[in-house]
């Protein structure tokens, strides 16, 4: 079984027990969130796909630790100027293992 979700402006392919990383969410470690911003879901019945959600379905995911992603340099140089700068950035994500998908 699989579902289709949308969360932080973006959309996520999930299965059960899967791991992966979003948007930052407002949620402690170890507590649970639950999306019913479900696009699709998906398995040996068939395929079920909303109008924009699936009418009653959800995905609940357990929040693993709120992390940050590798660091994004960003170089910006005016030639001939003597002009340049350097920055770096570190995109705050949460991780996030799939528990159960309904629907």
């Amino acid at each position: 079984m699989f579902a289709v979700i949308r969360t932080g402006g973006k959309q996520y392919r999930v299965t059960p027990n899967a791991v992966l990383k979003v948007e930052k969410l407002e949620a402690e470690a170890g507590s649970t969130v639950t999306f019913t911003d479900v696009l699709a879901v998906g398995g040996d019945a068939g395929m079920r796909i909303g109008t924009p959600n699936v009418a009653g379905a959800t995905v609940t995911a357990t929040v693993v630790a709120q992390d940050r992603l590798d660091t994004v340099i960003i170089f910006k140089k005016r030639r001939r100027q003597n002009s340049r700068r350097k920055n770096g950035h570190r995109q705050p994500v949460t991780v996030l293992r799939i528990a159960d998908i309904t629907g």
